[in-house]
């Protein structure tokens, strides 16, 4: 079971009992949460993949949250058991266990607030600060610790934090992380910015890790290397935005960080980043480029899982067609990259020649990430160099291709009732860069892959959808095809089934068959089915799932 801060679960029970006393009698009080509960139920619980847990027969995990907010107070907590973890958490050392791990206390007062406990927060675009939870990862890096924001001045936005950060079930106490973000909005300050109907802000951030361990040993030697206790990280940023045009530039800088995942090499790290959009009706870009360098950030130096104390996002489009995520991108925020992404989308207006009666819709997207190159030749790895700055870079050159996509999809209405959307992709994903093989000599898998996905209305209360995929590919497995129906009572219930099969290669079929309910504020899914082992993504970050065959339920409740 987890430790709580004894001096804060009792205060935030009490505050959530005076919530939920009150909460008939005064509006202004308002008592919220929710329940999730997911488990796994395995065809066949002898299989070694489950033998990690006692008791094999039945995997889930549970998370119950419970919130008060008021007027000047605020609390809650969390309760979460993972005691027999889902199989994609079962190889997390430490995920396992149960307890309180999340509880806060928060005051506001005329534009300030304290909170006292585990919190969230981000800096900027998340490149030296942002903690979050994505249950899907199984990522869980919130502070414990206080945080005063200053809300009170015109103009600016101030926040002061310090804490330690959750490692599953244990608080990486060795380490303190402390920050300071100051967001100055310029149109508060000068009126010609104002009435010209511009917005202009410039924020800066400064996080500082203090590490207790001070040296860690050479393998094979009986040499030590000198550790800085203190790691300071910079972040500047402006965004200035008019009309429907909005420009954003972004730049920070970490120190000396050696830890496991850079192999332990002093070179301080930065990332650069620019990008620009344009929005109107019916109509919008966008273009955005950035080049990071040894930006991995943990508080903890000889873990690269759970401790991430900053983020970043893909240059990636994030698809949710299942062929489009066969091969995901993951940054790779430690060996550094180069990224360029751009999109483009336009609504042609009904009762035109490419509209037609309900008009067609059009996005393209586009996205390019590579390397940094070493030296002067693009194909050099990092290699070995504990102890040293590490390889120097060029700072305009490309190294080698880890990632490409383009993507075209057309939206088209045909009648009142149905919809077909169709979706074009030409992707390369270079396996050696996401290390999902140990062959570095494997070739780059280069793929095109085509879906249909229709939407037909029968009725008020009964709709149909369809998807029919095909991922062409000569390398790793060939290709590819998915089919899928889903039926629904709208808002009731819905029924798929789906099938996923390897049409190029041995691998089979992986098919689903689903069935979902929903009441008021619950919703039931059970499904039954066979899941392939791979990637499992969501912004930017990758966690590898193994190979599945059981009933997957899931139950979500909110109040």
């Amino acid at each position: 079971m987890s430790a709580t801060p004894r001096f804060l679960l009792p205060i935030a029970l009490t505050a959530l009992a005076a919530g939920a006393f009150t909460a008939s009698a005064d509006d202004k009080v308002q008592v919220h949460g929710s329940v999730q509960a997911n488990a796994y139920i395995p065809d066949d619980p002898d299989d070694p993949e489950y033998q990690l847990n006692d008791k094999k027969h039945f995997l889930f995990n549970t998370y119950a949250d419970v919130g008060l907010v008021s007027k000047y107070v605020d609390a809650g907590l969390r309760f979460e058991f993972a005691k027999w973890p889902l199989p994609q958490y079962q190889k997390m050392d430490g995920y396992a266990g149960w307890g309180v791990p999340n509880v806060y206390v928060k005051g506001k007062w005329k534009g300030l607030e304290l909170t006292a406990g585990d919190f969230y927060d981000q800096f900027g675009s998340g490149f030296i600060l942002r903690t979050y939870e994505d249950r899907a990862l199984g990522i869980d890096n919130s502070l414990r610790g206080g945080r005063l924001k200053v809300n009170s001045i015109n103009g600016l936005r101030l926040t002061l934090l310090g804490g330690v950060q959750r490692n599953y079930w244990k608080w990486n106490r060795h380490t303190q992380v402390y920050g300071a973000n100051a967001e100055v909005y310029m149109q508060d300050y000068f009126k010609g910015i104002a009435d010209r109907g511009a917005n202009w802000m410039i924020g800066g951030s400064y996080v500082l890790l203090n590490e207790q361990k001070d040296e860690i040993a050479l393998p094979g030697t009986d040499l030590a290397l000198n550790l800085p206790k203190t790691v300071n990280a910079f972040d500047v940023r402006s965004q200035f935005s008019k009309g429907a045009f909005n420009v954003t530039g972004e730049f920070a800088w970490k120190g000396q960080d050696p830890e496991k995942i850079n192999s332990y090499i002093y070179r301080p790290g930065t990332v650069y980043m620019l990008a620009g959009s344009y929005s109107k009706t019916g109509l919008s870009a966008t273009l955005q480029v950035k080049r990071s360098e040894n930006m991995g950030f943990h508080s903890d130096r000889m873990l690269t899982e759970s401790t991430m104390i900053n983020h970043f996002p893909p240059f990636a489009y994030q698809h949710t067609y299942a062929l489009a995520t066969l091969y995901p991108y993951a940054t790779l925020d430690y060996k550094g990259e180069w990224a360029l992404q751009g999109s483009f989308a336009y609504n042609f207006k009904r009762k035109t020649p490419l509209g037609g009666k309900y008009g067609t819709k059009l996005f393209a997207n586009i996205s390019y990430i590579s390397g940094l190159q070493y030296g002067n030749d693009p194909d050099s790895p990092i290699g070995n160099l504990w102890g040293t700055d590490g390889p120097s870079t060029s700072f305009f050159k490309f190294g080698e291709l880890y990632y490409f996509d383009f993507n075209l999809q057309i939206e088209k209405k045909i009648t009142s009732a149905f919809q077909l959307t169709f979706m074009y992709m030409n992707q390369i994903y270079n396996p050696r860069a996401q290390a999902t093989t140990a062959e570095y000599g494997e070739e780059n898998i280069k793929s095109n892959i085509f879906s249909l996905d229709g939407k037909y209305k029968i009725n008020k209360k009964f709709n149909l959808r369809a998807e029919l995929q095909y991922l062409t590919t000569r390398q790793d497995h060939g290709d590819w095809a998915f089919g899928l129906v889903e039926f629904t009572y709208v808002p009731w219930v819905t029924l798929s089934v789906s099938d996923k099969w390897n049409c190029g290669g041995g691998e089979g079929h992986f098919y689903q068959v689903g069935l979902t309910g929903n009441y008021k504020s619950n919703r039931l899914m059970i499904s039954y089915g066979k899941t392939r082992e791979g990637f499992d993504c969501s912004g930017g970050v990758c966690r590898m799932v193994p190979a599945t065959k059981g009933v997957k339920i899931d139950y979500n409740y909110y109040f």
